[in-house]
């Protein structure tokens, strides 16, 4: 693992994976300032999600260093951007800084998903489970399109867009090596039941 400063973004139900992409829209003025920094530098910024609410809140310890693809900067000092994830990280400290924004001492993940493969039973079982999340949830998916996608693709698409709360969008981003994630993936779907009744997140009662 190799250390490093990252500028982080705290957004709960948010996570990306390495080669993933990310819309955001940036308007909260210290996020706005992190955009401007990170375009200034190296263009990067840290996905995180926070334990909790209010300014300063606890952070989970594993993240996403993701990269701004393409931005559209705004008169009025917003932005829409897009990212696209380069390397997980696990937080080692946070940093004492003058930013507005929050910095973290973290070190890099050496990993490398993309070349792993499922067997034939778990690609099937986590496309039969998709279809019967989808079709409870009322979702209309192009499956003949999913169907087409490799399998590091599926397994991390599903685990990034998937309506789970944020603890169980946690868990899928700390699973080391595809299978495992995919095998959290199938236990979700299977667990998680109903809607919360205030939206539409899927979530654990």
């Amino acid at each position: 693992m190799t250390a490093q400063r990252i500028s982080i973004f705290p957004l709960t139900g948010a996570i990306i994976f390495p080669s993933m992409q990310l819309p955001l829209h940036i308007f909260e003025p210290r996020y706005r300032d992190l955009v401007s920094d990170s375009l200034a530098r190296d263009r990067k910024i840290g996905m995180i999600q926070p334990k909790g609410q209010g300014n300063q809140p606890p952070l989970f310890t594993v993240g996403c260093l993701a990269r701004i693809q393409d931005v559209e900067a705004m008169d009025d000092g917003r932005y829409n951007i897009i990212l696209e994830g380069v390397q997980r990280f696990s937080v080692i400290k946070e940093l004492d800084v003058a930013t507005s924004f929050r910095q973290v001492e973290a070190e890099l993940w050496d990993e490398d998903e993309m070349g792993e493969t499922l067997s034939l039973a778990e690609r099937a079982s986590i496309e039969i489970e998709s279809r019967r999340f989808a079709e409870s949830q009322g979702y209309n998916v192009d499956w003949a399109a999913v169907s087409q996608l490799d399998d590091y693709s599926l397994v991390n698409a599903i685990a990034q867009i998937a309506p789970f709360d944020f603890a169980a969008k946690q868990a899928l981003l700390e699973a080391r090596g595809l299978s495992d994630r995919a095998d959290t993936i199938v236990q979700l779907m299977q667990f998680f039941g109903r809607h919360s009744g205030s939206d539409d997140r899927v979530t654990l009662q």
